[in-house]
């Protein structure tokens, strides 16, 4: 019986550990780039691990994971990441890391509009969203120092910058699914019409809605698909009738738990960000990874190529199509990159 209990013991406290500590930094009166502020922004995060300083007290052990738009740190908890980059002999095993997974502005359990300033949040962007990040990391938590920015998506573009507002923070940058430069194009185009949906909804009502606007179901239709590719959704959905069912569920489910203000503030976020006059700034080591199928950033355009050239110490890795690859979304699915990782790992400074 002390045998059995000793083994649960053992087990529950895994299972805490691998659902990390999740805590809350109220930063005070913080001032937003547009000249709005808010006397109090909650940014809500998860840990995993253990900071270690060094004699100098300089944290060397914290990497910083920041999620795409509309998503939680709590995503990376999933078994196909965390299960692949957090568990024991792991490339971020938490043995060894302190890993943070931060909520970011608008998103999860930080403030955002459906807390109840609706419209009347202050409009922030990626830089917004960044300075919070340092706070939440130098004042909340006490960490001075990154071994790792990684990001997906949003939190690719984040990582980038990172790169040039805090320049000697990390030690390496790994922004995966994105481009360091403006978003234009036919990724500005669905990004207008999701927010277009919702504002030109008869039902948004200046964003002080008593029901989900119509125009919302639109706007997560478009997101299905941006998010996605055809060979992964071919494989969901091989025939007519299933293709219906898998796209009205996707919508019916993402309406239970989706507001159209923190939806609409979370796509027009992206509206300033353009990294590219800043590149030859980031000293920092890159290893950019994007995907060939991903219809967010398609390969054919050749930009991320040619900017991540410009960077003094980066690499860039294209991933090609394969039924291991899911589209835009491959960024959340690290077996099938983490080998570039554990080079780009291999070539950072001893701490």
């Amino acid at each position: 019986m002390r045998r059995f209990s000793l083994l649960l013991t053992a087990v529950l406290a895994t299972t805490a550990a691998a659902q990390g500590v999740q805590g809350d930094y109220i930063a005070r009166n913080f001032k937003f780039a547009s000249g709005e502020s808010l006397p109090e922004l909650r940014l809500h995060y998860t840990t995993l691990g253990t900071p270690r300083k060094d004699a100098q007290g300089t944290v060397r052990n914290a990497v910083m994971v920041l999620h795409g738009t509309g998503g939680t740190g709590r995503g990376f908890l999933s078994a196909n990441w965390s299960g692949e980059l957090f568990g024991p002999g792991k490339l971020l095993d938490t043995a060894r890391f302190f890993v943070v997974l931060p909520d970011d502005i608008g998103h999860g359990g930080s403030s955002k509009p459906s807390n109840g300033l609706h419209a009347k949040f202050p409009h922030y962007d990626y830089d917004d969203m960044v300075n919070a990040e340092h706070l939440l990391l130098t004042e909340g938590l006490q960490v001075n120092h990154l071994r790792l920015v990684m990001g997906t998506s949003m939190g690719c573009m984040h990582a980038w910058v990172w790169g040039y507002l805090y320049p000697a923070f990390a030690d390496g940058l790994v922004p995966l699914a994105c481009v360091p430069a403006q978003i234009a194009g036919r990724n500005r185009m669905i990004r207008t019409m999701i927010m277009d949906d919702i504002t030109d909804s008869p039902d948004y009502n200046g964003g002080e809605y008593s029901t989900q606007p119509h125009g919302l179901r639109a706007a997560i239709g478009q997101l299905y698909i941006m998010s996605s590719a055809p060979l992964v959704q071919h494989k969901q959905a091989p025939t007519r009738d299933k293709a219906d069912s898998v796209v009205r569920r996707y919508i019916d489910n993402a309406m239970k738990t989706t507001d159209a203000n923190d939806m609409l503030y979370y796509f027009n976020s992206s509206r300033n960000y353009d990294p590219s006059s800043h590149l030859e700034q980031i000293t920092t080591p890159v290893l950019a990874i994007n995907s060939a199928d991903d219809f967010v950033n398609p390969p054919e355009l050749g930009i991320a190529e040619k900017l991540v050239a410009r960077v003094r110490h980066a690499t860039f890795v294209m991933v090609p199509i394969s039924d291991q690859t899911h589209g835009h979304g491959t960024h959340s699915w690290p077996a099938v990159w983490d080998s570039h990782l554990k080079d780009f790992l291999a070539t950072l400074p001893e701490r």
